[in-house]
């Protein structure tokens, strides 16, 4: 199956492409394009791959499900659209790198520029239908996502993965805390983020680990 990703995760997840679930999972979200609204836009599926190579990767964010409404989702977990309001959770995540590292709030939730810095922004589901929140869960997307979380965790050495949410602290428990820094905390949305979320001070954990492994920091 040729499938239109970046080329180093092509190569990485090349064992997936022709699995009987990656095959019944593209078949569903073909159909699913083709006969309703979805989100994203079908380019921007593989959006997070495409940002961020497989060798380039320093953070790895987990997130759950696109967003659902028009003109937010952008292939990037948490992200919106330059000119599209900001979702709660994003306005919470940047009040927590605002007061952790003391830099001014962002005035679009655009997070292209965390990804072309090394920050992989990863959905456990790539695809939703308009307005229907978790429509496609359970279809295949969180065996891939799953896939490339493993390839990056035996791959690569020393990555900082946030884990926020009891959903993406379960998907990374596998992940080696002798290899690679994991951070975890509740959710940032705004049922949760007041229970350990403001305040965990990732953002300057994750550049103090890069930067103690000749990394550079992260412009967040």
């Amino acid at each position: 199956m040729d499938v239109r990703i970046e080329p180093t995760w092509k190569e990485r997840l090349n064992s997936e492409w022709s699995k009987d679930y990656f095959v019944r999972l593209t078949d569903f979200v073909k159909e699913r394009y083709r006969t309703t609204t979805v989100y994203p836009p079908g380019s921007k599926i593989f959006a997070a791959f495409d940002a961020c190579p497989f060798d380039k990767v320093k953070v790895v964010i987990l997130g759950q499900d696109p967003y659902h409404g028009p003109g937010q989702a952008n292939g990037l977990c948490f992200s919106v659209n330059k000119g599209i309001d900001l979702p709660p959770s994003l306005v919470n995540i940047f009040k927590e790198v605002s007061d952790d590292l003391g830099v001014p709030m962002p005035t679009d939730g655009d997070l292209d520029r965390w990804a072309r810095q090394g920050v992989l922004m990863l959905n456990a589901t790539l695809t939703v239908d308009a307005h229907n929140a978790g429509s496609h869960q359970g279809r295949g997307w969180e065996e891939f996502t799953d896939a490339a979380v493993r390839r990056l965790a035996e791959e690569r050495e020393a990555l900082v993965f946030m884990l926020w949410g009891s959903y993406a602290i379960r998907k990374g428990a596998f992940i080696d805390r002798q290899r690679h820094l994991v951070l975890t905390a509740p959710h940032p949305s705004p049922l949760s983020a007041y229970r350990g979320f403001f305040g965990c001070k990732h953002f300057s954990q994750a550049n103090k680990w890069l930067e103690e492994h000749g990394l550079q920091a992260i412009e967040w």
